[in-house]
């Protein structure tokens, strides 16, 4: 670097100056770890947070419904909770279509709908599995602890929604609603190029 040049003016400013006569600029830097993951994940952190507020809406629901079912109207709990599922996964259809995944590509509305609740009835397994574990399956060895409100809720709500979130989210992203402009894959054996 040359020695910096004295200005005439009082406003003028100190500038460094290279043996080519420019002018440094300043260093590029990689961007930091958290901007380059935001940068690549922002989206998916987006859809997550969308997908877990129309999920908080819907578990509320479900979560409402299952214990009006349950204790107001003594439904078994395996018919409640199924009750209140259904309930609750058309509540997170709707959100899910015209919210968190309003941005991507829309097919056949009853292929959608289809596809939400063949998933959701997959997730509504997972969940009523883990309560029928929990409340005839534990609750005949320790009925006394496994056959309790608080136990079926626990079952219910805590680990069989979450396992059934958990999957639920992963399917509809995958397979219900779709990425936008994904390429299709011809047919095996067919070449465009050896019918011309």
């Amino acid at each position: 670097m040359l020695p910096v040049a004295r200005a005439d003016t009082r406003y003028a400013r100190r500038v460094a100056v290279t043996t080519t006569g420019d002018q440094p600029g300043t260093p590029q830097t990689r961007p930091g770890l958290v901007r380059s993951l935001v940068e690549r994940f922002g989206h998916l952190v987006r859809e997550v947070s969308k997908f877990a507020t129309v999920g908080g809406l819907a578990f509320l629901v479900d979560f409402a419904l299952f214990n009006y079912l349950a204790s107001g109207q003594h439904l078994p709990p395996v018919a409640a909770k199924t009750i209140s599922t259904v309930v609750a996964a058309t509540l997170a259809f709707l959100g899910n279509r015209f919210w968190t995944w309003r941005h991507r590509e829309r097919s056949h509305p009853a292929r959608e709908y289809a596809l939400f609740f063949f998933f959701n009835g997959v997730g509504l397994g997972i969940t009523v599995g883990c309560l029928a574990l929990s409340h005839y399956g534990l609750g005949a060895i320790w009925p006394a602890v496994f056959q309790t409100p608080l136990a079926d809720n626990v079952a219910s709500f805590l680990v069989g929604t979450g396992l059934g979130t958990l999957f639920r989210f992963w399917s509809y992203r995958r397979f219900v609603f779709v990425e936008a402009g994904t390429p299709v894959v011809p047919a095996p054996g067919h070449d465009p190029e050896s019918t011309a």
